[in-house]
């Protein structure tokens, strides 16, 4: 009995620094978002007016915010699928063609997650530099009559949401692959043979062997890229458009911090920050319900 209760002792000290630090980093400031997000409030001054869910009936009427909010969900959706398509099968492709070479394409993929979001803002900039020295616009210009305008990918409200997602994906393909390579990597040959033996060709032998064996990572990675793609969505066009053209290519959180520090609604910020938590709350648990099946062990 006293060899129990000194067991648990032991287990509360082990966890009380964690829960205690994980109280005041994570819970009282979520907490405390969720109250500022009922004042009205610049943000410096000490005058607060108590609104209620005035900023949030305001926000559902806000067509910035809408706009904001559509962008984001573009981006998730698209980016997400891309990214972990293209992940999974580029860590197919050099795991299971024994491809010469694998740890150099490894650090190559990688790369990006080396870099930081500025420099990797500016490449692309330079990339989808609207004049002719622009990469993309100078091969475009080898298959195009001297009457045709230049792209301006940044500039044009059609399609700057779709150069600011190439420039995630290109950013975040390398760093997954490396993951799931480690899983395909940990996978039995001996599995593939018995397969190959009963007739399955490599397609049948992904769906049927490597997809459900790695399929817990993808859960895994899966909410956690969701997660970071809503934040760094906001890096990424602070750095190539700040919001624009015309808040073409606004996010939830650049608008956030727009209305926060720029506009001094600290409050109306707030409100923001409230529905971004709850949205990723919820869509992290959906993600989680509908990917969730059995655990298939080797």
């Amino acid at each position: 009995m006293n060899k129990k209760k000194e067991r648990r002792r032991f287990i509360i000290l082990c966890l009380a620094p964690a829960v205690i630090l994980f109280g005041v980093f994570m819970i009282l400031p979520t907490l405390n978002v969720f109250w500022m997000s009922t004042l009205k409030w610049g943000g410096l001054s000490a005058d607060k007016t108590f609104v209620g869910f005035n900023n949030f009936v305001l926000l559902m009427q806000d067509m910035n915010f809408i706009r904001a909010l559509q962008n984001t969900i573009l981006i998730i959706a698209v980016v997400t699928v891309i990214t972990m398509a293209v992940a999974i099968l580029f860590a197919s492709i050099l795991v299971r063609e024994k491809i010469k070479g694998q740890n150099f394409f490894r650090v190559i993929f990688y790369i990006p997650n080396i870099l930081s979001v500025v420099v990797i803002s500016s490449i692309f900039s330079a990339i989808y530099d609207p004049s002719e020295n622009g990469m993309i616009n100078s091969v475009l210009m080898l298959f195009k009559p001297e009457s045709w305008e230049t792209v301006k990918f940044l500039g044009d409200q059609s399609i700057v949401i779709y150069a600011i997602i190439g420039t995630m994906i290109w950013q975040a393909i390398g760093y997954y692959m490396v993951m799931y390579m480690a899983s395909m990597s940990s996978i039995p040959e001996h599995l593939y043979e018995a397969s190959a033996l009963d007739g399955a060709g490599k397609i049948k032998q992904f769906f049927s062997i490597t997809l459900p064996l790695i399929w817990d990572n993808i859960r895994t990675t899966l909410t956690f890229f969701i997660i970071s793609t809503i934040n760094l969505s906001f890096l990424f066009v602070k750095v190539m458009t700040s919001g624009g053209p015309d808040g073409a290519s606004e996010t939830v959180l650049s608008y956030l911090y727009k209305q926060a520090y720029n506009n001094a609604s600290y409050g109306y910020g707030m409100a923001i920050a409230a529905v971004v938590f709850i949205f990723s709350f919820i869509l992290s648990f959906i993600i989680n319900r509908a990917t969730e099946r059995d655990t298939l062990e080797l």
